[in-house]
C-alpha cells in the first residue's frame, strides 16, 4: 500500500512518498485530489502487535483547537492499515539542529523553550502527560506559521489524573522505561511512575542537547537495550546539574534544580520557568524576533545561491563577449590576409 502512489484515503487524498516515522508507524505525504492541498498521512499496519494510532488518534481529538496542535483530519481503516491523516507541518528541531551543524544559538533555544513549554502546559492541562519529549517530537510549521512549534506523536501518551475530579494516578514503582533514555528523567530511570514533572526535566535535557551539540551520555555501547539504558541511568546520576550546566547561564542550573524539587503528583509552575528563561532572554539584550539559527542559516545560503548564479551570468556574458570580440578580430584577420594576396584573375590582367 505504502508504494502505491494510486491509493486513495478516505476516497479524497491521494498517498505520496514517506516523508517520516513516528513511535509506531510511518508518515507519508498525502494530497487531496480535488483541491490539491497537502497533508500529512500516518499509517500503521493492523496486524502491529500493539496497535496505537487508534489511541493516538483520540488523543488529537482531546487536544484539537489550541496553538501547535496539528488538526486531525480523518481517523479509519484502508485496507490492511489504520489511517490518520493530519495537517502537514515543517521540519522537526532534529531535523533544523542537523542543519545548523548539530548546535544551536542561546537566542534561538531561549525562543524554543517559551513555546515548548506552552505546547508541554496545554497536553499538561488536558489531563494527560506525553512522556517522549525529544526534538523529533517537535515540529515548525508552514508558511505564515513557519516559526510556531508543534508538538506531535501521543503514542505514548498517558493521563495522568481523572480529568472531572483532577484525582492524580497512583505513585508507583518498578515500571519499565517509557519513551526515549536520551532524554528520561532521573525518576523515569528509577522505574518510578512518570508525571508532570518528568516531561518539565525531559524537556531540560532537549535544552542542554541544542546549547552543548550532545549530552554526557550519548555514545555509550553496550551489549543490550537493558544494559544501555542502565548505563546511561548511571552516567545522568553520576553528573551534576552544575556540570551538565557548566559554561551556560545559571538559569539552566535553576531550571534543573526546580525540576528535581517536584513532588511525583505536583503541579510545575510553568509561568515561574517562562519567566525564568524570558529574564535571561532580555538580560541577553535579544530581539524577540522570531529570527532563529536556521532563519540565518538559510538566508545566507539563498544569498550565496543567488551570488553564484550571478557571478555565473556575468562569467557566461564575459564569455559570450570573449567569442563576440574573438569573431570579430578573426574576421578582421581574414579581410587583411584577402587584401593581402590578389585574386588570380586580377594578377593575371596585370601580367
Amino acid at each position: 500500500m505504502a508504494t502505491n502512489l494510486d491509493i486513495r484515503i478516505a476516497g479524497r487524498y491521494r498517498l505520496g512518498r514517506k516523508i517520516g516515522s513516528g513511535s509506531f508507524g510511518d508518515i507519508y505525504l498525502g494530497v487531496h485530489v480535488q483541491t490539491g492541498e497537502e497533508v500529512g498521512i500516518k499509517l500503521e499496519s493492523i496486524k502491529t502487535k500493539h496497535p496505537q494510532l487508534l489511541y493516538e488518534s483520540k488523543l488529537y481529538r482531546i487536544l484539537q483547537g489550541a496553538t501547535g496542535i496539528p488538526s486531525m483530519r480523518w481517523f479509519g481503516v484502508e485496507g490492511d492499515y489504520n489511517v490518520m491523516v493530519l495537517d502537514l507541518l515543517g521540519p522537526s528541531l532534529e531535523d533544523l539542529f542537523n542543519f545548523c551543524n548539530r548546535k544551536f544559538s542561546l537566542k534561538t533555544v531561549l525562543m524554543l523553550a517559551d513555546q515548548l513549554l506552552s505546547r508541554i502546559e496545554y497536553v499538561h492541562a488536558k489531563s494527560f502527560i506525553h512522556r517522549d519529549i525529544k526534538p523529533d517530537n517537535f515540529l515548525m510549521g508552514l508558511g505564515k506559521r513557519a516559526n510556531q512549534v508543534n508538538i506531535i506523536d501521543f503514542g505514548l501518551a498517558k493521563k495522568y489524573r481523572d480529568p472531572k475530579t483532577h484525582i492524580h494516578i497512583p505513585y508507583r514503582e518498578n515500571k519499565n522505561l517509557t519513551g526515549t533514555a536520551r532524554y528520561a528523567s532521573v525518576n523515569t530511570h528509577l522505574g518510578i511512575e512518570q508525571s508532570r514533572r518528568d516531561d518539565i526535566e525531559s524537556l531540560g535535557y532537549v535544552l542542554l542537547y541544542f546549547l552543548r551539540g550532545s549530552l554526557p551520555w550519548q555514545g555509550l555501547k553496550a551489549a543490550t537495550k537493558k544494559q544501555k539504558y542502565e548505563k546511561i541511568s548511571e552516567k545522568k546520576m553520576a553528573t551534576p546539574i552544575e556540570v551538565l550546566c557548566k559554561g551556560f547561564p545559571i538559569d539552566f542550573t535553576t531550571y534543573f534544580n526546580y525540576c528535581r524539587s517536584l513532588r511525583f503528583d505536583d503541579k510545575p509552575d510553568y509561568s515561574y520557568l517562562r519567566k525564568l528563561f524570558r529574564d535571561l532572554f532580555m538580560r541577553e539584550g535579544y530581539a524577540w524576533d522570531y529570527v532563529f539559527d536556521w532563519t540565518i542559516m538559510k538566508y545566507q545560503q539563498n544569498a550565496a545561491a543567488a551570488a553564484a548564479r550571478q557571478t555565473t551570468a556575468a562569467l557566461d556574458a564575459a564569455a559570450g563577449t570573449r567569442d563576440s570580440r574573438r569573431a570579430t578580430i578573426e574576421d578582421s584577420e581574414q579581410r587583411d590576409r584577402n587584401s593581402s594576396f590578389p585574386r588570380q584573375d586580377s594578377a593575371r590582367r596585370r601580367n
